[in-house]
């Protein structure tokens, strides 16, 4: 008999108003990947906490290598073998990869010591690094290799994985893959959450998952589909996309020779970005966070009015050095990757996070229309379902997947001439996120133009009629739908495109 890496028996965790997780069993073996899957809410995260210690059980028993533990912080945790790579990475910019690592280790360990473990570490599991460089001059996957590292260099024998993928380019991805069947042959278990199900069934040998706090179904997700995954998280599978033929109009977002400087220090300038978005059509961005997606976004938003006179136009306008609201008042509507914080107030209520958008609610002498706003939000809850206290719910309180569909429907629910959404789906399960792009369609078809950046290539490739890339601040030509592959978008993410367009040119000319 083979002595269970993890054994979870029972577990509970109460919230005021709610329960987390409810009675959840769950075993992982030694050298197992093994899914955790659920819809946003389910209790994954907390469960997680639980696991590593950042949270304590109201009732059951967890088990490592055979012995009952109660693991009360992290610290314990990864003395116990247990370590976890957070979605959201902890890293010192200004601090160079060795540094980074060394806060985390034993500090009898000089920093040249540190400096040469991960040497070894990178150069056993493939993972190309330099300790001696600074973290903010690190692409987003290397920075995923230095958390990695991090975690390997506490010789885990549980490794907790949260979304690890969500950043990556596919290139990235099958490396990262690779490193983790290398962990598991040699004995490490793996626990690897992920909503992206193909992911999921190619690399995990075991999945648990999730509904509702409760476990609704253990498999193998090599034996299954992406629908019958979907049916044990959802009870359903996903409506499947309508899809039509582009028919677009005229432009409405035009952007010519848009170069700014970041005036964040470890931010990435934009050079000489060319842009054009028409009236029913969705036009993605695709890339590797970090690479002036944010600096973009904010130029077209209004957050940043510095863009060059001339360079942003709606329309017959040039809205360069409007304001967010200014421009809203012209028909463009946002929704930002930041979910609290920029695209919700945390401590307001759904209704009154209506306000941020809603010109509308407010009556005269600017008075807030308070039934109209609770309405409003009514409507958007009921359309979307989110799960929600009703309109008075505090934005803080609901889950991130729930918060983005509600933002998400918020701003398609005041019918925009130009909608700019960023990470529409991100961390949001398969149902929600295919009602997302379901509503961004309709929108399209109905005549908005839609501008969608995203990390997601499979989400980009399903509702967009065109595609650019944008890599160290610049933006690749525009691409059809159709002319697209995941390998050739994986190499433009890297700033390549150059000598393929070129390439294409003059295979064209020499055609001719």
């Amino acid at each position: 008999m083979t002595t269970t890496r993890l054994q979870l028996s029972g577990i509970t965790k109460r919230y005021p108003g709610v329960v987390a997780n409810s009675g959840i069993s769950l075993t992982v073996l030694p050298g197992s990947v093994h899914a955790v899957l659920g819809e946003n809410g389910a209790g994954k995260s907390t469960l997680m906490k639980i696991i590593y210690g950042s949270v304590k059980p109201d009732e059951g028993t967890v088990s490592f290598n055979g012995q009952t533990v109660h693991i009360r912080n992290p610290q314990e945790a990864r003395a116990l073998g247990i370590s976890m790579v957070f979605q959201h990475f902890s890293l010192f910019d200004t601090l160079t990869v060795a540094e980074n690592v060394w806060l985390g280790l034993d500090k009898s360990l000089t920093l040249p010591e540190v400096s040469a473990s991960i040497t070894a570490k990178a150069t056993e599991y493939g993972l190309d690094i330099d300790p001696s460089r600074p973290v903010h001059t690190l692409s987003v996957g290397e920075m995923q290799r230095v958390e990695i590292i991090r975690a390997l260099l506490t010789r885990p024998q549980l490794l907790i994985l949260d979304e690890p993928t969500s950043v990556l380019t596919p290139q990235a991805v099958e490396k990262l893959f690779v490193v983790l069947r290398l962990l598991a042959s040699q004995g490490c278990s793996i626990l690897y959450i992920s909503h992206k199900l193909h992911e999921i069934r190619e690399l995990c040998d075991a999945c648990t998952v999730l509904r509702g706090g409760q476990v609704t179904g253990v498999c193998d997700p090599r034996q299954e589909s992406n629908a019958s995954l979907s049916r044990l998280m959802i009870g359903a599978e996903p409506p499947a996309l309508d899809v039509r033929e582009l028919h677009a109009g005229e432009a409405v977002l035009h952007v010519s020779g848009l170069t700014l400087a970041s005036d964040d220090p470890f931010g990435t300038h934009l050079a000489d970005v060319a842009l054009t978005v028409r009236a029913g059509e969705v036009v993605g961005i695709a890339g590797v966070s970090g690479n002036g997606q944010s600096e973009l976004l904010y130029s077209l938003s209004g957050e940043d009015t510095r863009a060059p006179a001339g360079s942003i136009r709606m329309g017959r306008h040039d809205v360069s050095r409007l304001s967010p609201g200014r421009r809203r008042a012209l028909g463009l509507h946002f929704v930002p990757e930041e979910r609290l914080g920029r695209g919700a107030v945390p401590t307001l209520s759904l209704a009154h996070n209506l306000l941020l958008s809603r010109a509308d609610a407010l009556g005269a002498g600017g008075w807030i229309k308070v039934g109209a706003l609770q309405k409003q939000a009514a409507e958007v809850i009921a359309r979307y379902n989110v799960k929600a206290n009703g309109p008075d719910a505090a934005a803080k309180s609901l889950s991130g997947g729930n918060l983005q569909k509600f933002i998400v429907g918020r701003e398609i629910e005041a019918k925009p001439k130009l909608l700019i959404v960023s990470q529409p789906t991100w961390g949001v399960d398969v149902g929600a996120a295919a009602q997302i792009r379901g509503e961004i369609l309709a929108l399209r078809d109905a005549g908005c133009a839609v501008l969608v950046v995203s990390e997601e290539l499979d989400e980009l490739f399903e509702i967009s009629d065109r595609l650019h890339v944008i890599a160290k601040g610049r933006l690749s030509p525009s691409l059809d739908r159709k002319d697209a592959t995941i390998e050739r978008i994986g190499e433009w993410m890297s700033g390549l495109w150059d000598d393929q367009h070129n390439n294409k040119k003059e295979s064209a000319h020499a055609a001719a």
